[in-house]
């Protein structure tokens, strides 16, 4: 006699809505991630590229347990100029006021290789979502 065992179905991914409109400058970026991401959580992801590759990898909110999910970045090129050189430059401009927290040297690499067209805080938020297998992420854009 042969028994067979078959293994539960898989759920289908979640899908998520990014709303570009709502994104301005980096903190409104991480509005409105909470906004999306943090559904059912007591407290707020803070502005942190670690925090949101953190967030991300399905410890908390909506991703939690690491399940998948798709996430739509409606209009994404929008937020791809609002997240781009000058929003980029305050940033490295901001730490540069703390160096009691930040080290000046690899700031003040990032703020020249800005200069040379190196990546904004948008392409450096793309690298964290491409870092997650789990995620999915499409412009509603195209």
């Amino acid at each position: 006699m042969t028994t067979t065992t078959s293994l539960p179905a898989a759920s289908p991914p979640q899908t998520l809505m990014i709303d570009g409109a709502n994104i301005r400058d980096i903190a409104s970026f991480y509005d409105e991630i909470n906004r999306v991401f943090m559904v059912g959580e007591d407290w707020q992801l803070g502005a942190s590229l670690d925090g949101l590759d953190d967030m991300l990898y399905g410890g908390y909110g909506v991703l939690r347990g690491k399940s998948p999910a798709i996430v739509v970045w409606q209009q994404m090129d929008s937020s791809r100029i609002a997240l781009g050189v000058e929003a980029t430059r305050a940033y490295y401009l901001a730490k540069l006021e703390q160096p009691q927290v930040f080290k000046p040297g690899p700031i003040q690499a990032a703020l020249a290789r800005l200069g040379q067209g190196g990546p904004t805080y948008f392409d450096l938020v793309m690298q964290v979502f491409a870092d997650h297998p789990n995620i999915t992420l499409r412009s509603a854009d195209r």
